[in-house]
């Protein structure tokens, strides 16, 4: 093509970077999609604030407070296999990315593939949040085989 530049200036293509973790709990994979894609299930683990159905196309906010909110909307959900979120509103840097959690069965558990997709840098925010979701999968583990997870709770207010 004449007078293309194309080839003198190629595309700009940003990178972006995924929080990825896999693990295995001791439960099956109903129980453990019930507590990925349920309000109770995710007040159990995550959030103890959590809001909404879980519902395939509904909206889940959780809430931090102080520190955070997020709002996400469930895009996909395949019981027992797949659930996936896209991040509408909180951090900044929360907004836009999609999470998934897939499950599978393994040896007599269900493993759980999880990906955090879509984060822009790899900060010390994306170091904060892989820390913290790490954390919170022991919880989700906890949860699934004893009944007893850990979420989060918002810090007391001490009475005056």
């Amino acid at each position: 093509m004449a007078g293309s530049t194309s080839h003198i200036y190629p595309k700009i293509i940003k990178r972006m970077y995924a929080i990825k973790h896999l693990f295995h709990i001791a439960q099956d994979r109903q129980a453990v999609n019930a507590a990925l894609s349920t309000r109770e299930g995710l007040a159990s683990w995550w959030a103890a604030d959590t809001r909404g159905t879980g519902a395939l196309d509904s909206q889940l906010s959780f809430h931090f407070p102080p520190h955070a909110s997020m709002e996400m909307q469930v895009v996909a959900l395949e019981p027992g296999l797949a659930v996936s979120w896209q991040c509408l509103s909180g951090p900044a840097e929360w907004v836009g990315t999609r999470l998934h959690f897939r499950l599978d069965e393994n040896e007599g558990k269900t493993r759980v593939r999880f990906a955090h997709e879509g984060w822009q840098q790899m900060d010390d925010t994306y170091a904060a949040v892989t820390f913290s979701w790490a954390r919170f999968f022991e919880s989700l583990r906890q949860y699934c085989q004893t009944g007893q997870g850990t979420p989060y709770h918002a810090p007391a207010v001490a009475a005056q």
